[in-house]
């Protein structure tokens, strides 16, 4: 399952420190990248022609959400704090072991199909060891961690104390965190700040200190929410984490949309995360993230579908255009160039994630997760610039092979570890199980 594979003739993006790109060969051993090269010759193993592809790291999304990919096209026309309460969050609250399993599969192969090898996931309250379980099943590669939720109105699915909440946390991560050679790892996951006490933002982030992992939560995504928290704190989203001491560059920070120039300035000198997901803050009416501002600050910022109801689709092709196109009408045609925007889905992801070691660049030492592009396909020929056809006019269908730790995942178009004709087949039984128990 993890001998040795020689990909000959590939046009590869590097990625790396001299952000190299050239027709040539990789060398696989044992889930690693033994060398990077113009030619490699190696007789012993699996040899691959790469000659038709496009290869790049494996594209990270830092945040998803598999709980919610059940729902697709069932919560539109919504603002945020509506679309949670009247839709997502009975829907979530009502999940059951078949369903979440059902849900993260079908999130996962939809992932594995446009290029994604690795995410970070917010789960939902309950049912956290299923997604692991699934995403054990898989290959894909993923920080993950159950919401955490213990304020505020909510379904009965989605009630728990502050000590429930913590214990299950830590619970699991104790079984996955660094499970099957740090493929999986855990994050803890406060679903944001109306739904979490004071208490279980600071002890939560006090745990990830303890145990050195990352705090992954939303903040400042939608006007109404960052009002009702200015109600509630007296401070902006931002302002309260620093506030509840908060800070590191282990924070992740989902959306980031309404903040200021001196919410800008924390982000920056406590090295926080910023994790965009363009579409959902589309399709939610939620706003524009100053993604160009961040990145001239030097923050580090990272991309995500978020979850397949506000989006309606995880497909990070569709998430690297639009990351690009919609800062124009305000910062100018020469804001967010392409290699910037791809950057954000590779080596970025992976610092966002602690990974930067392991994952985001194509080089020596380095963990084979990789994405193969067709290259020659009617909507992207001609070109003159690789990273202009790979983010403006290269699509998930044109993804024809998958790479993690050395094991191909998707082997021309065909998944490898995913049943995915029975999948399709459970996914209307699950919804419709949901359905049930909601009326």
């Amino acid at each position: 399952m993890f001998g040795k594979t020689l990909i000959k003739n590939g046009l590869i993006i590097t990625m790396d420190g001299d952000e190299r790109v050239f027709r040539g060969d990789i060398l696989i051993k044992d889930r690693k990248i033994i060398r990077v090269g113009k030619s490699i010759d190696d007789r012993d193993g699996d040899w691959f022609d790469a000659e038709p592809y496009l290869i790049v790291p494996g594209l990270i999304q830092t945040h998803v959400h598999l709980c919610q990919t059940l729902f697709r096209n069932l919560a539109e026309d919504l603002s945020l704090m509506d679309w949670l309460q009247k839709k997502i969050w009975p829907y979530e609250g009502n999940h059951t072991v078949e369903t979440i399993a059902v849900s993260a599969r079908l999130g996962i192969a939809e992932l594995l199909l446009s290029g994604t090898t690795t995410i970070m996931d917010m789960g939902t309250v309950l049912h956290e060891d299923t997604i692991f379980e699934e995403l054990a099943k898989s290959g894909l590669r993923a920080v993950a961690g159950k919401a955490m939720m213990d304020l505020g109105r909510r379904p009965e699915g989605l009630r728990e104390n502050t000590s429930e909440s913590i214990n299950e946390s830590l619970r699991l991560l104790k079984k996955w965190h660094n499970f099957d050679h740090e493929r999986l790892k855990y994050a803890f996951a406060p679903r944001f700040a109306l739904s979490c006490t004071d208490d279980l933002l600071k002890e939560t982030f006090r745990l990830t200190q303890t145990y050195h992992v990352l705090f992954h939560t939303h903040a400042a995504e939608n006007i109404h929410e960052v009002g009702l928290i200015r109600e509630r704190f007296g401070v902006s989203n931002i302002r309260l984490f620093e506030k509840l001491g908060i800070t590191g560059r282990n924070v992740c920070l989902a959306h980031c949309i309404w903040t200021d120039e001196e919410d800008r300035q924390l982000l920056k000198e406590h090295e926080i995360k910023v994790l965009h997901c363009p579409s959902a803050n589309l399709k939610l009416g939620s706003g524009i993230a100053p993604i160009p501002d961040y990145l001239d600050e030097g923050i580090t910022v990272s991309i995500g579908a978020d979850g397949a109801p506000c989006n309606n689709n995880m497909n990070i092709f569709q998430e690297m255009r639009l990351a690009a196109l919609i800062q124009k009408p305000k910062y100018g045609a020469l804001a967010m160039p392409a290699k910037d925007v791809l950057k954000m889905a590779t080596i970025n992801g992976a610092r966002t994630l602690g990974l930067e070691h392991l994952i985001g660049s194509i080089e020596a030492g380095k963990r084979a997760d990789l994405t193969l592009i067709k290259m020659n396909q009617v909507h992207s020929i001609p070109y003159d610039n690789i990273y202009n056809k790979l983010i403006f006019s290269s699509q998930a269908a044109d993804v024809e092979y998958v790479m993690v730790d050395g094991k191909w995942l998707l082997k021309g178009r065909r998944l490898q570890t995913i049943d995915l004709a029975s999948l399709l087949k459970e996914v209307p039984v699950a919804l419709k199980k949901i359905d049930r128990s909601l009326n």
